[in-house]
Order: structure tokens, then sequence, then C-alpha cells
């Protein structure tokens, strides 16, 4: 008896739970929060009563307080008919609003919109802001500040004050100065607005740059000289600093545009020191290296970050390979005739443009960048530097310093070094200078390979990219010295910020111009380049 009564016990209450998580699956519970009862305040609410509870908003604290006022301030924010459930309507979805369920509707009649008005629209961007300046977390803190730039009214004085006084980051607050002098710019007496102009000379931010433009045009209209003049100097100082920083941005793409230069010049340098061959196929051998970069992300099309590693040592193979039979098929047979080894290899780069063309087409290629290397970095308002350059910058100087490794610690560093310095004894000494020739052939092309996976991410991959780099890579090659790696670094990184420099000033095709006439007067002076080879390659001048 006592058995079949704990088992009555247990069915029930096994029934009793069934009910109560059945009811609550079937009717789910409405959010019992003050964020929720003040929104279904709004729905009934004409705008006088809006104001008063938007005004009470701020006070709630509600993770969801921020993004509830950010969806009202922008007209998106609905409740159902129906049931007066709140809801979010952003054109592609409408979802509820406390607990982020898709909904689907009917018609778009079964839900309306909680209008708001401009009044309302101020004292909710005044909410946003308090709530934004005053959050916990710092860089939504920092993009507060920022955003108030834009409109500084968005922030009473006294609320602005308060947030000053509180904020610890030196950043946030050095932002929070500049909105409080922009505030100042529209004070009534002369001495406030000029204190405000001092407040925000040298700062880089365009929003405040153009403040002050609009503040001395208003004081210009109303021939306030000592206020002219004090802007005046603020955005004298600004200009300066924003050409310092013009000048800044204009080194840094020419590290990247020498960091590319240097690639594609190393294998040139040794390929022409160890052998004398002046190679017009080199630039084939960097599209050869793009196309292998696209061809591996075509297989691996879920996979970009780690594409990218598997196509440089792809990439090196390659071009390495055709580079081998390059110099097996056609210029071993022609060592000693460089103006017959210049006509072949220009000849050969022709059929490698051509069968590009074949197999993929002549329309230009698109390589993805992986999200490691997209975005940039802020050094200051005006100037934000790209990951991928500096990326290439880095991966460039790795390539060097690899190379140099193998030519210095490797028994094929050793052979090559012999075979530049003084064939006809390497030869006697045993070593095989015909495979010598070849595996550096095969190196110096599979570095320009590597060269085109780099170029890749900065510029369309198509048959002809390679032409645009083969002039410069020779100057490059010339101006440094032959076969020297530390002259080929230097050459490199100089006639890429030589570029870069003079481009603002002169135009690209001006200032590619001068630097061949440099490199031609250089060359009449120091005919061996910056860094001269000992050996034979030098001896061939």
């Amino acid at each position: 008896m006592f058995s079949v009564l704990i088992r009555t016990a247990v069915l029930f209450a096994f029934v009793l739970y069934t009910v109560v998580v059945a009811g609550a699956e079937a009717s789910p519970m409405k959010p019992n929060t003050a964020l929720h009862a003040v929104a279904q305040e709004l729905i009934d609410a004409g705008y006088r009563e809006k104001q008063a509870v938007t005004e009470r908003l701020t006070t709630i604290d509600d993770p969801k307080t921020l993004l509830f006022m950010q969806v009202m301030v922008e007209g998106d924010l609905y409740y159902r008919k129906d049931d007066r459930v709140v809801v979010i309507n952003d054109d592609d979805s409408v979802t509820t609003f406390f607990s982020g369920e898709e909904v689907t509707l009917e018609s778009k009649r079964d839900i309306k919109k909680i209008s708001v008005n401009n009044k309302l629209r101020v004292l909710l961007r005044n909410g946003i802001a308090r709530l934004q300046i005053f959050s916990d977390d710092p860089d939504m803190r920092l993009q507060a500040a920022v955003n108030l730039l834009k409109s500084a009214e968005d922030l009473d004085q006294a609320t602005l004050d308060e947030a000053l006084d509180n904020e610890e980051k030196t950043d946030v607050r050095d932002v929070l100065l500049l909105v409080k002098g922009i505030r100042l710019l529209e004070a009534e007496t002369e001495k406030e607005r000029i204190a405000g102009v001092k407040l925000l000379s040298g700062s880089l931010y365009p929003d405040v740059r153009g403040a002050l433009a609009n503040y001395r045009r208003a004081a210009e209209a109303d021939s306030r000289t000592e206020e002219i003049q004090a802007a005046d100097e603020a955005l004298k100082k600004i200009e300066s600093l924003l050409s310092l920083n013009s000048v800044a941005e204009n080194l840094y793409f020419g590290l990247a545009l020498g960091a590319v230069l240097l690639l594609a010049a190393i294998g040139l340098a040794i390929t022409f020191g160890v052998m004398g061959v002046i190679n017009m196929a080199h630039g084939e051998m960097i599209m050869l290296g793009a196309y292998t970069t696209y061809v591996v992300q075509q297989l691996m099309p879920d996979h970009i970050g780690m594409s990218l590693a598997v196509a440089v040592p792809a990439a090196f193979l390659v071009s390495g390979l055709v580079g081998v039979a390059i110099e097996r098929g056609v210029i071993r047979h022609l060592y000693g005739r460089p103006l017959e080894t210049l006509l072949a290899t220009f000849g050969i780069s022709l059929v490698l443009q051509q069968a590009v063309r074949s197999i993929f087409s002549p329309l230009n290629r698109e390589v993805a960048t992986p999200d490691w290397m997209a975005g940039t970095f802020m050094i200051n308002p005006a100037l934000e530097l790209t990951f991928n350059r500096l990326y290439i910058i880095i991966f460039s100087l790795l390539v060097l310093a690899l190379l140099a490794l193998i030519l210095k610690r490797t028994l094929f560093g050793l052979q090559m070094r012999a075979v530049t310095m003084n064939r006809p004894m390497a030869s006697s000494m045993g070593i095989r200078t015909g495979w010598v020739d070849a595996l550096t052939f095969g190196l110096g092309s599979g570095i320009a390979g590597i060269a085109g996976v780099a170029l890749s991410q900065l510029t369309n991959v198509g048959p002809n990219m390679g032409q645009a780099y083969i002039i410069d890579s020779f100057m490059v090659v010339v101006f440094g010295g032959v076969g020297n790696l530390w002259g080929t670094l230097v050459g490199a990184m100089s006639l890429g910020v030589v570029n870069k420099l003079l481009e603002p000033w002169a135009g690209a095709v001006v200032a590619k111009i001068l630097v061949l006439i440099f490199i031609i007067l250089f060359i009449q002076k120091r005919p061996r380049g910056l860094f001269a080879l000992k050996g034979r390659a030098a001896d061939m001048g």
C-alpha cells in the first residue's frame, strides 16, 4: 500500500511539472522590468508624456536601456497591436526587443511605430550621450567623446563638466576637452571663445578643424580681429601637423613599395650577380606567384587566412621550377651572349603572359585579403596605416634574412658564392657550376614568386602585373650593387620612399622619370652601385 502511494505521488508530480513547463512554453512570461514598464507607457503616451517618460529612461539601470534609446531615436521602435509586445523593425527583419525572437508578420499593419518628434530626438541623443560617456567601458567612452565632436550640443555643459571631473583615461579626457573647446566657440564673451580656440589648437580631428574654420568665418563676418588672429594661428598649426602626417604616410607607403621591390629585386640581383644574365622574364615569375596565390585561394575558399600561408611555399615552388626549366632549356645555351639572352628571356615573358591569358583569361583576378591582414591601425586622427603593408614590410625583411642565412650557412650558399667569385676555380674544385646556375636561377625565380604573393595583397592579379615592376627591379639592382643583398635592401627602400615622397609634388610619371635621371647620373659616378661586389660579377663591368 505504501509503495502504491509513492508511485501515485511521483506520477502526480510528473504530470504537474509537465503542465507547468508546457504552459510556460505556450505563453512566455513578459519581462517584468522598469524598462519594460516604460516601454508600455510610451505606447499610449502623447508627445508631452513621452518627454517625461524619456527623461526617466537614463535613470533606469538596465543593460538594454542604451539600445532601447538608440533604436527609438532611429525610428525603428514599434509595438505589435494585438499583444503590445515591443519590437524592432529595421526593414530587413522584425524582432522582439526584450527576447530577441524573430517575428513573422502577416501584414505590416500588425505593428505600429512608437513615433518621436524633434524634441524627443534631442532628449534621446542627450540621454544616449550621457549613458555612453559615463559607461564603464573606456572604449565606449572614447567613441562617445569622438561622436560628440560632430554634435557637441548633444551633451549639456553641466554633464560635460561632470564627465571631465570623473574621467581618468587621458585619451578620453583629451577628446572631452576638445568638445568643451567646440562649445566655447559659441560662448557669449570673447575671452571664452578665444579660450576655446586655444583648446582646439593642434587637434587633428577633422571635426575640430571644421569647427575652427566655421568659427573663423563667423569672426570675419563680425570683424572680430583678435579672434580671427587666434583662429588663423590654430588652423596654421593644424595644417603644419597635417603636412607632417602626410609625409609620414607617404614614407610608410614608400617602405611598403620598397618591400615589394626588395622581394622582386633580390632574385634578380642573385641571378645577375652569379650568372650575368639579364632576365627579362623575371616579372613573369612575379605574375606566376600571384596567380598561384589566386589558385590556392580557389582551392581553399573557406580558409582564406590559411591559404596565404600555403600560397607562399607553393608560389616559391611554381616560380622556382619554371625558372629552373628556363635556365636548363634556354639560358644555359646562351651564356656569354647577353644580347641574345635578353631577347630570349623577353620572348619567354611574352609566352608566359599569353599562357596565363589562355588559362585564366585576360581579365584581372581579385585575391581576397585575410581578416588578420585587413583593417588599419590609428597613429592619430589624421594618420591611419594599413595592416597589409606592415605585414609585407616585415615579411620582406624575413625573406631577406632567410636568404642571407642560406647564402652564409649552407653548402649551396658556399658553392654559389664560390661561383660568383671565380667560376673557373670553383669548377676545378669539383663544384658543378651548371647545376649551381640552374638552382640559383630557380632560387631567384622562387623569391620573385613570393613577391607575387605579397603583391596580390596590394593590387589585382593580371597577366601584365609583372611588367610594372621589372624596370624598377633592374634600377634597384644597379643602384644598390649587383649581387649584393645589403645593397639591394638599401636600394629598394630608397627608391620606394623617394618615389612616394615625390609623387604628391610631381605626380607618379614625373617622379619615376626623376628617379631614373638620378640613377643614370649616379651610375656615371659609381658604375658598380652603392655596394660594389668583389669577384667575377664586378669584373664583368
